[in-house]
């Protein structure tokens, strides 16, 4: 028992790292999961407009070259939500912020329906999202209406709990919170008004933004909007 409980105090005080771009929404969920922890971690910027990704990149995540990952103890986890689901359950006693118990529900289909909905915003959500900005005329109008379709759905899941993962703030949150700062990009872009078109999600992310870990990784919707007009050619 001693044995093990010095190997877990040993692993938490393993040095960590994140190496990520400041505007990636993906990994902003690693580095909000961290401080909802209350992990210190260094932060490496890896400038996604670079095309040939660095040393560190390539050494640490050699199938797939991206970010974000997250570097403990020299060993890497890769892949957004997977951070997250490491991080709740390697420092699941940390230094938690009010309003978070634990990142994943304890419940095995809360769980499930979870991963589900966080799968959906990588799925459905970004992937309108991509096709919204890269695309023109009436494309264009239908990717919007796409977008619009995912986050009323998520709108519906949310309810009126002040928070996806009830009253604490969890899993599902920071997976979805990151692309809040682009509704600035959708109004100036698509001409919506997002308080009007999902009242209760942007409601949510006022509740979110009032949280030291959210309000210390989302940038701006203007800095967003910003750097996703140079990603995506928009003139």
């Amino acid at each position: 028992m001693a044995a093990a409980a010095a190997a877990r105090s040993q692993e938490h005080e393993e040095a960590v790292t994140c190496v990520d771009f400041w505007c990636n929404e993906f990994g902003m969920r690693a580095r909000i999961a961290l401080r909802e922890k209350g992990v210190p971690f260094a932060f490496v910027e890896e400038d996604l407009r670079v095309r040939r990704r660095s040393d560190l990149v390539r050494r640490m995540n050699p199938v797939h070259r991206s970010v974000p990952i997250l570097i403990h103890g020299g060993r890497p986890v890769c892949g957004s939500l997977n951070i997250v689901e490491y991080v709740g359950e390697v420092w699941s006693g940390g230094q938690e912020q009010e309003g978070t118990r634990r990142l994943l529900p304890a419940d095995p289909l809360e769980r499930a329906r979870a991963r589900f909905w966080a799968d959906f915003v990588d799925r459905e959500v970004y992937g309108a999202q991509t096709r919204f900005f890269t695309s023109r005329g009436e494309a264009k109008a239908a990717a919007m209406a796409d977008l619009l379709g995912h986050l009323r759905r998520l709108e519906a899941v949310l309810g009126d709990r002040a928070f996806f993962g009830g009253d604490g703030f969890g899993f599902l949150d920071v997976a979805l919170v990151p692309f809040s700062a682009m509704f600035h990009g959708y109004e100036r872009h698509g001409g919506v008004d997002m308080a009007a078109e999902c009242p209760a999600l942007v409601r949510w992310v006022a509740r979110c933004a009032e949280r030291e870990s959210v309000r210390g990784v989302l940038p701006s919707g203007h800095d967003m909007y910003e750097i996703h007009m140079e990603f995506y050619n928009i003139e």
